[in-house]
């Protein structure tokens, strides 16, 4: 790397928005040799005792954490008791809402600001029942530990970890103390994704195969963002490590479809590699000046990466994932079975049989306008029930507030999660492992099994109404 003013970058670390400090030995692969902790269970279908009153503290208040903060603060049975940032305008205006959402139910939030370790005071003197952590990624795994060690349920802003060492760490806390740690995969409660989930397990489109999932997402804009926002800390990623960096938004879903994890098949292997790192240094040069701090970095990770992933069974995941290159939004979102195959942006569907009244077989594709009538005859429960108040709630179109919602449901319910701590750990797993592939010339990396041999116990995620 060029040099460039660490004093000034180091000067801050981040609870929202503000530096991050890039950790050395991202490429690793531990083995799959770890050892159940003493005085632990397994957290597969995991369901904690119900909460009457779910109490809630935040931590990291930027554009994330505070668009978590106002709608759960908005939902019936909970009370956000503390809120933590190292920016006290940031923590002023999360409060501030809060008392306007509801009144009475939020007047007394504690707050914590101006320093990078009040989090931990917060845990110790408030002692909430769940905490939010929406700050850079670099941070997540720490404090997820801290806040289940405190006694809290904890869910992660995506990704859940950037090492594996840091998952294991995380997946041995959650089964040690019986707390949940869930990342938070909004993406999993679009309408699209739950539909076809709905198909999958209803067995439309056959025998799995493969599906393609992705990231595809012009940010290179956030290094104009100097000062707030993830600007101030993501691009250094690229900067330091090369691989498939987010990868789970569009691979949440896909391993749903397939079940992975729960019961059917298991993350196996992963081959992976990027193209040369051309886009990041280009858009430097053309956009800032040569004293710039951007034109003092060089930007080492590639512009594209593609990741293929084999599964125990034998199926086969693409990952892609690009924040780079000029090209529009994508998730792909595509699975493929033996009956038909189901595709995202745009959303279009092909079965062996044709749908019916729009096309005969599978050598066309039904498409967004012509499928809505498929679409309400095989729309998932949940989005029936949730669907109107979520798009109205706002927030990625309304999966935002379905995942939120259903977070609080379950553990006021005393239910399992959707999502589990193991999930979030295979799902976030690419990008280490990407990492070491692609510095080994794309040689395969096995997925470390987190749930040591037990994830052929867990149940299927369940379609709920």
């Amino acid at each position: 790397m060029k040099k460039f003013n660490r004093r000034k970058f180091l000067s801050t670390t981040a609870l929202s928005s503000a530096a991050i400090s890039i950790p050395t030995g991202f490429i690793e692969n531990e083995d799959n040799n770890y050892s159940i902790p003493s005085n632990s269970s397994y957290m597969g279908d995991f369901a904690a005792p119900k909460l009457e009153k779910v109490r809630i503290a935040i931590i990291g208040v930027g554009g994330r954490g505070h668009g978590h903060t106002l709608q759960l603060a908005s939902i019936d049975g909970t009370e956000i008791v503390a809120i933590s940032d190292l920016h006290e305008e940031l923590v002023d205006r999360s409060v501030s809402s809060c008392i306007k959402i509801a009144e009475g139910r939020h007047q007394n939030i504690a707050r914590y600001f101006g320093d990078e370790n009040k989090w931990k005071k917060m845990l110790k003197v408030v002692k909430p029942d769940v905490v939010i952590i929406a700050t850079n990624w670099n941070n997540h795994a720490k404090m997820a530990i801290e806040s289940m060690k405190s006694g809290a349920h904890t869910f992660v802003e995506v990704p859940i970890a950037v090492t594996v060492k840091e998952m294991w760490e995380i997946v041995n806390t959650s089964e040690q103390t019986q707390k949940h740690c869930m990342m938070m995969e909004n993406v999993n409660y679009g309408r699209e994704e739950l539909l076809y989930l709905n198909l999958c397990r209803k067995g439309i489109i056959g025998d799995l195969l493969h599906g393609e999932a992705a990231y595809i997402h012009d940010l290179r804009y956030q290094m104009k963002n100097e000062k707030t926002g993830e600007g101030v800390w993501r691009p250094y990623h690229l900067a330091k490590r090369n691989g498939n960096l987010y990868p789970t938004h569009g691979l949440g879903p896909v391993a749903q479809y397939m079940n992975l994890s729960r019961t059917d098949d298991q993350f196996n292997t992963i081959i992976s590699y990027s193209t040369p790192a051309i886009g990041r240094n280009k858009y430097a040069k053309e956009n800032f000046s040569k004293e710039n701090l951007w034109n003092e970095i060089d930007f080492k990770g590639g512009d594209l990466n593609t990741s293929i992933i084999k599964t125990s069974l034998g199926r086969t995941i693409m990952v892609q994932w690009d924040e780079t290159s000029p090209r529009p939004y994508s998730r792909l979102n595509l699975i493929q079975g033996t009956k038909g195959t189901l595709a995202g942006y745009p959303t279009r569907i092909a079965l062996n049989d044709g749908v019916k009244g729009v096309t005969k077989d599978s050598n066309s594709w039904a498409e967004e306008e012509q499928l809505e009538e498929f679409f309400q005859e095989h729309e998932h429960p949940l989005y029936k029930r949730l669907g109107a108040i979520a798009k109205k709630m706002r927030g990625h179109g309304g999966m935002d507030f379905m995942m939120r919602y259903r977070m609080v449901e379950c553990l006021r319910n005393g239910l399992p999660l959707d999502q589990n701590v193991y999930e979030g750990c295979f799902w976030s797993a690419v990008s280490p492992l990407s990492e070491a592939s692609v510095a080994q010339g794309g040689m395969p990396q096995k997925f470390p099994d987190f749930t040591r041999g037990r994830w052929v116990n867990t149940n299927p995620l369940q379609i709920v109404s």
